[in-house]
């Protein structure tokens, strides 16, 4: 049985409806105008004057000169992470091939996509880890041509730190271009942007809504929301600690959904207290407070099975753990885009850079999907091959599956090999 100290006053923080009609309307545009409407929306929207969006080398160079020290010796730690992370990940995608009855030979292969688009959002907060999670895991599966798309700061183009990360994650091809407008010209492979076969990223619901409407002109990774996350606590954890995490994501946006499970009324009464004193001194606490306001949850639940009844219900985005039994939660939760064990490891780890990746499923998918990885970046790819005296074992079966579906011209395929493979003695 679930008691909801403080419930959510709504399920989405935008007019879906309306959003969907605006990108409908701008991908129209952008497919019958082409380079034209790009820079027209790059304009109006990004205040983006430069016929230009491509980030020169010299650029690149400028912003890598004038950069600390000590913050290309953090990127380069976030980068060996994520990136090792992946090739651990990717050794473990192996080649397959079988002989599964006598001359009858099937495999796999994993094979790296050729271009991929990588967006990196600006907005309140230009997302630098952002460029590493998708460019970077890119470089890691093969990828050739990595695009980075992040909308102008400035008239100098892309913000100075997030174009060092796509630089130093391996972007061959950097631009300033934000929205809608930056997906369509991966998407189609306009204003010199070049045709990507997968588009990566977060965004703000134009960008996940365009993704949504290019899937099927390319890949897509997934259509990431506001950012989400639930923490499943018990008495013995600080609720200082708790409070501190839920506002830590709630400062996303004052859409992203914070939410508290627990089996402590004492803790779910501590952290309502402890929330409210935090936001009086968090420097993003105008951000926050509404989204603790409008969307944050603590629901009282009677035992750690309920607990991981409602998460997999949520399938929220993040999901940190701080208990008592925290391998019991390991063991038995289904439903989320990434797991927090123990109340030493924050979001904020697994956002910025301890390794795995933050471009994360949301709105419950992560029901039927995980996060970004290293075989998001791979097709993995079918083959067969069989001897003569194999394709002629096979052949009857095939035929008649065929003639019962009324395919006959395939069933013709199938019984000309079995007479053109007969032994010599039967020809």
């Amino acid at each position: 049985m679930r008691t909801y100290l403080k419930q959510s006053s709504q399920r989405e923080g935008f007019d879906r409806p309306a959003v969907e009609a605006t990108v409908r309307e701008m991908l129209a545009d952008i497919q019958e105008n082409g380079d034209d409407a790009i820079q027209r929306y790059a304009r109006d929207l990004d205040k983006w004057e430069n016929a230009d969006f491509r980030m020169s080398n010299d650029r690149i160079m400028e912003v890598e000169k004038n950069l600390s020290k000590v913050f290309k010796e953090d990127i380069a730690y976030v980068l060996k992470q994520v990136q090792d992370f992946a090739k651990a990940q990717r050794a473990t995608m192996q080649e397959l091939e079988i002989e599964l009855q006598p001359g009858v030979m099937l495999g796999h292969k994993h094979i790296p996509m050729k271009a991929a688009g990588c967006y990196t959002p600006g907005g309140k907060y230009p997302l630098v880890a952002g460029s590493i999670m998708s460019a970077g895991v890119a470089q890691v599966a093969g990828v050739k041509t990595i695009v980075g798309c992040a909308p102008p700061r400035d008239a100098n183009g892309v913000y100075p730190q997030t174009l060092y990360a796509f630089h130093a994650s391996g972007a061959t091809d950097i631009f300033a271009l934000g929205g809608v407008q930056a997906l369509a010209a991966m998407a189609y492979g306009l204003v010199d942007v070049p045709a990507c076969d997968l588009l990566i990223g977060p965004g703000n619901p134009y960008v996940a809504e365009a993704k949504r409407q290019l899937f099927g002109t390319a890949g897509i990774d997934q259509l990431a929301g506001p950012t989400e996350t639930l923490i499943i606590a018990d008495d013995s954890c600080s609720a200082s600690l708790v409070a501190t995490d839920l506002l830590g994501q709630a400062e996303h946006g004052p859409d992203s959904p914070c939410w508290l499970v627990t089996t402590s009324r004492k803790l779910a009464e501590d952290v309502l207290v402890e929330v409210e004193a935090q936001l009086e001194t968090l420097p993003t606490a105008e951000v926050a407070k509404r989204a603790w306001a409008d969307f944050g949850e603590v629901v009282i639940v009677e035992t750690d099975a309920e607990a991981v009844e409602i998460a997999d219900e949520y399938a929220p985005e993040h999901l940190q753990i701080m208990t008592a039994n925290d391998d019991y939660f390991l063991e038995n939760l289904s439903n989320y885009g990434s797991l927090f064990v123990g109340e030493a490891t924050t979001v904020a780890y697994g956002d910025k850079g301890v390794g795995t990746n933050h471009i994360l499923p949301t709105g419950r998918a992560a029901r039927y999907t995980g996060g970004l990885w290293v075989g998001k970046f791979l097709k993995t790819v079918t083959w067969q091959r069989l001897t003569p005296e194999a394709s002629r074992n096979v052949a009857p079966v095939i035929s008649r599956i065929a003639e019962s579906e009324g395919m006959l011209a395939h069933a013709i395929t199938a019984d000309v090999r079995h007479a053109r493979y007969a032994p010599k003695n039967e020809a």
